[in-house]
């Protein structure tokens, strides 16, 4: 789990029990009531089971890990790894790369320059990887249609355990005992579902955009040193043509890096 994911989940629980606790002291036992949980939860996954395929939804949890803890190479990494590439293809050739491809982790990376190796067209490589590009791209978002349908179908759940809350409670106004469970229910289905969307689904659903954008970006970089290599770019060239993905402090870094 990266820094800024683990700073904002301890941070989200602490504001949020600590105000609990401030607020209701020893009566924090009133914010538990189990037929709002079971309204918003149930009633969350079933919608979001109805509309996606289930091998979808069953992969949730691997989907929650790959926001929270994949760990991918930084673009500036990604363009030092390629230039050294392109400076062992400079000078040895291109079929040198081959001894290479065991050592490369990235399957995208391996893949296009094991097609470059084996003499593929570059307009056969480029159509590949725009294909492989484009199904990453639909896969995730599949991915990402999971937690956004759990986000708007929690706090849809909530409205709707607050309507069947105030039907409990009008229908029993006549009895003060019962007036208490059906408003506790009515309020509770409220703020479950908020605290399940805007403290779990959305984050998560913008963590994984953050990821999928970042994949993303370094795919393209991919893409163009491996058509760059294959073309016979000058590594220095091919590293100034890939810099202008990075920001200027990135840029600025790289070429410290080089010169030293």
């Amino acid at each position: 789990m990266d820094l800024a994911t683990l700073i904002g989940f301890v941070a989200g629980a602490v504001i949020f029990i600590g105000s609990l606790i401030a607020g209701a002291g020893d009566s924090i036992g009133g914010f538990l009531d189990y037929p709002s949980v079971i309204m918003v939860l149930g009633g969350g996954i079933s919608m979001t089971l109805l509309s996606v395929r289930l091998d979808r939804f069953l992969g949730f949890l691997s989907i929650v890990k790959n926001a929270l803890f994949t760990h991918r190479k930084s673009p500036l990494q990604m363009i030092q790894e390629l230039v050294r590439l392109a400076e062992v293809s400079r000078r040895e050739g291109v079929l040198a790369l081959e001894k290479y491809l065991e050592e490369i982790d990235d399957r995208f990376v391996a893949t296009a320059l094991r097609m470059v190796v084996d003499g593929m067209d570059p307009d056969t490589v480029k159509q590949s990887m725009e294909a492989e590009m484009a199904a990453i791209d639909f896969r995730h978002g599949e991915s990402k249609q999971v937690v956004d349908l759990l986000g708007k179908y929690a706090p849809a759940f909530g409205m709707i355990g607050t309507l069947v809350g105030l039907v409990i409670m009008l229908s029993n106004m006549d009895d003060p005992k019962k007036i208490g469970p059906g408003m506790a229910v009515a309020i509770l289905t409220t703020l479950y579902g908020a605290i399940m969307a805007n403290m779990v689904c959305l984050p998560l659903a913008d963590k994984l955009s953050n990821r999928h954008a970042q994949e993303m970006l370094n795919l393209t970089i991919a893409q163009a040193a491996v058509l760059g290599i294959q073309a016979g770019d000058n590594p220095r060239i091919l590293q100034s043509k890939l810099t202008v993905y990075l920001s200027p402090r990135l840029r600025a870094k790289l070429e410290s890096e080089k010169s030293s």
